[in-house]
């Protein structure tokens, strides 16, 4: 007995309604993202600019994508190992990290890389910005950022500046200035930014470029003197202490910045997601309010204009670093 017609059509509909009965599985077996809590990586100890960044935004930034955002501090090896860690993450969306524009600067002073920056993260968005500042001990002389160098360049190898490590952003600040200025000043690298500033109150070390929030209180209280900060506008923080450029040395600027990103291959709908709430986050006055209280200026961007920055960086860094002999021992 042949089908007839109306048996084909019947067929046909239930094995339609059994496509779409199973469509509906499996859109149930994938629930929107986030449907469970994102690590957010920070490659350092706690306590330092990077993770003073990301405890300041995660909060505001999972509510807004409408989970839960827990923090793990990686530390080791100039921020590269937790940033591997986040490159070798499953790319879906539940492991993230920050980085400050070391993430720029370390390809040009490591050996051997554990990942490629542009081939194995995926930019989120830019985070934040944050200056430094040239302060002084009191018994250099100088009084103000021309001074300083005419004193540098009249003593050569006489003066010496700490930072908080090589290839840190203190020591980079510096070298910079010390391109720029065409300031001969030598480089004692200790191990954290804390022990710099206290020798350079001490006058161990003539001077040294902290990160403004860690400085002020020891200007304000008049153990440092600040000659300049490094941004292109003065800051709030101390809108007394003009920038380096506007005190002498035309052509400097230097600011730290903090970008989030996610392992490359992550799925282009959930780095949009992802981009959308941290601009969000970013955008709420409260947030604003408390990352300027810790020396921090919020810069919403697109995951685009970030990796255009950090390629434009990657660059000029290598540039400075090679032409410069720098080296991260």
């Amino acid at each position: 007995m042949r089908p007839t017609p109306s048996h084909f059509s019947w067929s046909r509909r239930a094995a339609l309604a059994a496509a779409v009965a199973l469509a509906g599985l499996s859109a149930h077996a994938q629930p929107a993202y986030p449907a469970k809590p994102i690590k957010l990586v920070v490659p350092y100890a706690p306590g330092g600019s990077v993770d003073i960044a990301a405890r300041l935004v995660s909060e505001e930034w999972a509510k807004a994508l409408g989970t839960t955002m827990y923090i793990e501090n990686k530390g080791g090896a100039g921020g590269n190992i937790g940033v591997d860690q986040v490159a070798k993450a499953a790319a879906d969306g539940y492991t993230v990290g920050i980085q400050s524009v070391s993430l720029a600067i370390n390809p040009s002073l490591t050996a051997r890389m554990p990942y490629d920056t542009l081939k194995d993260l995926a930019p989120i968005g830019m985070v934040a910005s944050s200056q430094h500042v040239l302060v002084v001990g009191n018994a250099v002389p100088a009084r103000n950022v021309k001074e300083l160098v005419a004193l540098l360049r009249a003593n050569p190898g006489k003066y010496s500046y700490g930072s908080a490590g090589a290839g840190s952003t203190f020591h980079m600040s510096a070298e910079l200035f010390k391109a720029v200025a065409d300031a001969p000043v030598t480089h004692i690298p200790y191990r954290g930014g804390g022990p710099a500033l206290l020798d350079t109150m001490s006058g161990q070390v003539a001077l040294s470029f902290p990160v403004l929030a860690a400085a002020k209180p020891h200007v304000q209280g008049g153990k440092l003197r600040a000659l300049g900060v490094t941004g292109a506008q003065r800051s709030a923080l101390l809108p007394d202490v003009p920038t380096i450029a506007e005190a002498g040395v035309p052509g400097y600027q230097f600011e730290t910045w903090f970008m989030v990103f996610a392992p490359a291959g992550t799925p282009a709908p959930v780095l949009e997601q992802l981009n959308a709430a941290l601009n969000k986050a970013l955008a709420h006055p409260p947030l604003k309010e408390r990352m300027a209280r810790e020396g921090f200026d919020a810069v919403p961007s697109t995951a685009g204009a970030a990796k255009q920055r950090l390629q434009q960086e990657l660059g000029q860094w290598a540039e400075l670093i090679k032409t410069r002999g720098i080296t991260g021992e």
